[in-house]
């Protein structure tokens, strides 16, 4: 059994999937049935007995800095957030690296899934029935992952927090440093690493029942979960879009984010009102029917 040294929670990223609730507030401090989602992450893991939290910011990171104070958790600023992907916080954080959970701002546990002991690396997953997009996940015959492929049918799949081994976060390290200022490793997930290099680096895949672990990709996926969100979005931009377009928030649905051409960068977010669809544009503050195509 390894002791667990801490956590790493990164909370760096934009979330430009959850338009327009990332535009203005961090998707980790969105309220989701009482309980802010990093607080609730932070106060579970403290319950387990682990109590080194290291949190690790980018967007709007000033808005996360009441944690210090509320839970004393140690705070470390990711400066290339938006530019490169996870991989940055990793980076950002590696100084803290041990025997430590790899968590994310925006996951909820329904149950505590955190302990101060853990036997070797792990990766949480949940078992996704039919079709899916999400990153499936094959073992040997002693849970060992073998592989992992975007995409598959009745499978096992990535989803909540990770354990990392001291011997993993050492491998590891030794990997990112070695390859992280190389052009191509910019834009890749750690988890897409770690599949490059999934023979140097040994994990278990661990299952979790059906409804234990949550990922709020959307406002309409969050609405599932948490049914408050129908009347009120917690979104001064989609009340005011619902006020221009004299209807309820309720009524808006399919949000997703609206990309600018030229930088890739979030500029907007759309959502529909029945069968038509409409943009928000962030820096005009404007509402327009989206174009068509």
């Amino acid at each position: 059994m390894e002791k667990v040294d801490n956590a790493i929670i990164l909370a760096a990223g934009m979330s430009s999937r959850f338009a327009p609730l990332s535009y203005e507030t961090p998707k980790g401090l969105l309220e989701v049935r009482g309980e802010v989602l990093v607080e609730r992450q932070i106060r579970q893991l403290r319950q387990a007995g682990v109590e080194q939290v290291v949190l690790v910011t980018g967007y709007r990171a000033e808005e996360f800095a009441y944690l210090k104070e509320k839970y004393g958790v140690t705070l470390v600023h990711n400066p290339e957030y938006d530019t490169r992907n996870n991989n940055g916080s990793i980076y950002a954080a590696r100084e803290y690296l041990g025997n430590s959970y790899i968590c994310s701002s925006d996951n909820y546990f329904v149950e505590n899934p955190f302990e101060d002991q853990v036997e070797g690396s792990y990766y949480s997953a949940v078992y996704a029935p039919g079709e899916t997009a999400e990153w499936c996940i094959q073992t040997d015959a002693e849970g060992w992952m073998q592989n992992v492929t975007v995409g598959g049918r009745d499978s096992w799949v990535m989803l909540g927090h990770v354990f990392w081994s001291k011997q993993f976060s050492q491998t590891f390290l030794q990997i990112l440093e070695r390859e992280y200022h190389r052009p191509e490793t910019v834009g890749k997930l750690w988890e897409t690493i770690y599949i490059d290099h999934i023979r140097e680096l040994p994990m278990k895949m661990r299952k979790y029942p059906a409804g234990a672990i949550f990922e709020f990709d959307t406002l309409d996926e969050l609405r599932q979960f948490d049914a408050s969100y129908q009347q009120n979005t917690r979104s001064a931009i989609l009340r005011r879009a619902a006020a221009q377009l004299g209807c309820q928030e309720s009524q808006l649905s399919g949000f997703a984010p609206v990309l600018d051409e030229a930088t890739g960068s979030a500029a907007g977010a759309s959502f529909l009102l029945g069968q038509q669809r409409y943009c928000w544009n962030y820096a005009e503050k404007k509402l327009s029917l989206c174009p068509e195509g």
